[in-house]
């Protein structure tokens, strides 16, 4: 899947300390999948705070490379230096947003390697959209974002298109596409977990709406 594997994550490390350039510049190439799912006014500001959130990290790791290393690196320092605004600031503000972005793509990408469908609609992708919406973005999202997004899900692409997308316009065999989304997922999901499970440990998570 030429989009998806582009550029390879690391692997995730024992220690689940996760290197910071190495991550962002994997992550960076992902954007674009959001324009494979048509539906420009719900879509583009989702690869925009995507991108935004990628660079807003960047800067923080450019200001000095050997202390913010790992992504853990970056949240022990800001809590130190942003006290009581942490963690609602600063690199640890948007990658707690970036991992929400991709969370929803790896969720509804998950959902269709499964194989979960409309029966009566096989190659729509609603039922993965909205699963991966329910689970990684809705209640981070006030009523207004909410119904723009439930909306949203009929003015998907059907799978097939949404995979030849993937794979830039090239004629693929479904399987052979599924089998790409699976490397894909084997390789970023144990990562964003960590992702996941670092924010928990640091009780960094905010629960606010946009």
């Amino acid at each position: 899947m030429a989009l998806l594997l582009e550029h390879e994550f690391k692997p995730l490390p024992a220690d689940k300390q996760i290197e910071t350039l190495p991550f962002l510049e994997a992550v960076a190439h992902l954007p674009p999948f959001f324009d494979c799912l048509g539906t420009p006014i719900v879509y583009s500001p989702v690869k925009a705070d995507l991108t935004g959130n990628i660079k807003k990290i960047r800067a923080v790791y450019d200001s000095n490379p050997a202390k913010f290393k790992t992504l853990q690196n970056i949240l022990e320092a800001e809590k130190e230096m942003h006290g009581s605004a942490w963690p609602k600031t600063g690199a640890t503000l948007a990658l707690m947003w970036l991992k929400r972005g991709l969370k929803f793509m790896l969720v509804l990408l998950q959902s269709i390697s499964d194989g979960e469908r409309d029966e009566e609609h096989p190659n729509l992708i609603r039922v993965n959209a909205m699963k991966a919406y329910e689970i990684a973005l809705k209640k981070y999202h006030g009523w207004m974002l909410q119904k723009l997004f439930t909306g949203s899900v009929y003015a998907l692409p059907y799978k097939s298109d949404l995979l030849k997308a993937l794979e830039k316009g090239k004629e693929v065999k479904e399987e052979e596409s599924i089998e790409k989304i699976h490397q894909f997922l084997s390789r970023v999901t144990p990562i964003l977990d960590a992702i996941y499970e670092m924010y928990t440990k640091m009780n960094a998570e905010l629960s606010y709406k946009a």
